[in-house]
């Protein structure tokens, strides 16, 4: 029996709000945050589900140096572990997702693809 999708959240206004925000480990890592900020969408998202080769909603993103993105990436999808790395929670990554979502001016307009 097939699962059904669950909807998947688009929201381009938001990214790019994101996106221009400082880098969340600016000021907490050793290392100098370096290039333009990218809205990461994380590898484990607070909500909804993301699949094998899927990105998470876009209500799932938090702004990450070009640095900090890649050194994320690298890690081999071990999100969690990438924050403890720097002293931070696990759950730092999908609660900063969260304060970003709450105060962003464009959470009211879902698109839903």
């Amino acid at each position: 029996m097939l699962i059904p999708k669950s909807p998947k959240l688009k929201n381009k206004k938001h990214l790019m709000f994101v996106a221009k925000q400082v880098c969340c480990l600016n000021g907490i890592a050793a290392d100098w945050c370096r290039g333009n900020v990218q809205a990461h969408h994380l590898l484990k998202p607070y909500e909804g589900k993301r699949g094998m080769g899927m990105k998470s909603s876009d209500n799932n993103v938090i702004p990450l140096c070009y640095f900090h993105h890649a050194e994320l990436h690298d890690t081999q999808g071990d999100e969690d572990n990438f924050w403890n790395n720097y002293s931070l929670h696990e759950n730092f990554g999908r609660d900063k997702a969260q304060y970003w979502w709450s105060i962003s001016p464009y959470n009211q307009e879902r698109f839903i693809k």
